[in-house]
């Protein structure tokens, strides 16, 4: 996959009518901190961002910012977007440096939801989360990671120790301890299989106690 560039200029006009002055002009204001450096403030061209946004690496990827030509690594940190127009209204960045592992999240890709058994034999996916906390160096982050649900059976839950995480990257929640080995997907039965067991069930210990 081809790194993500974000092209940005040196702000140098500053404060919020500075910042609604930007936006009026289809600019976008952000900032880019961190690896021991000054905090820099930036301008984007709106239109620009709104093509990268769309794209699921922009959100879990090392992109490449460029500063008045000056190219540097960054992590995207937080995304302010308008309260009903379409419109990003602020960027945060942080530098990251090659040599030192960085912690984020990216997505979870699952796959053949639709055609493992355990949900052709009607089970129901239950998604406990859409994203995993990993840690590693920057040039091992994964855009997204794989999970195969092919060979999960109905009442069977995935948990993080259970993913196949590429090589030099570890799960942020695993490092803290076992303890914290969380759910990501379940397959449980349909509500209205469960029901009828329960139902035969309750049925038969009724005629034992006859």
């Amino acid at each position: 996959m081809s790194t993500i560039t974000l092209v940005a200029t040196n702000r140098t006009d500053l404060g919020k009518g500075a910042s609604r002055r930007l936006r009026h002009s289809d600019q976008t204001p952000g900032v880019v901190y961190g690896a021991g450096k000054e905090p820099v403030s930036l301008t984007f061209e709106h239109k620009e961002l709104m093509k990268v946004e769309k794209v699921e690496a922009f959100y879990s990827s090392v992109l490449n910012l460029e500063i008045d030509g000056v190219a540097e690594q960054v992590l995207l940190k937080d995304i302010q977007r308008h309260a009903f127009k379409e419109r990003i209204q602020h960027l945060d960045l942080l530098r990251v440096d090659a040599s030192q592992a960085i912690t984020t999240t990216v997505p979870l890709h699952y796959l053949n939801e639709e055609t493992a058994e355990a949900v052709k034999n009607g089970g129901v996916i239950a998604h406990l989360a859409n994203e995993l906390e990993v840690t590693c160096l920057p040039a091992d982050l994964p855009a997204f990671i794989e999970v195969d649900i092919a060979n999960v059976e109905i009442g069977e839950t995935i948990h993080i120790s259970n993913v196949v995480l590429p090589k030099g990257v570890e799960s942020a929640e695993l490092i803290k301890g076992e303890e914290h080995d969380l759910p990501l997907l379940a397959i449980t039965a349909k509500k209205a299989v469960v029901e009828e067991d329960e139902a035969e069930e309750a049925a038969a210990e009724a005629d034992a106690a006859e």
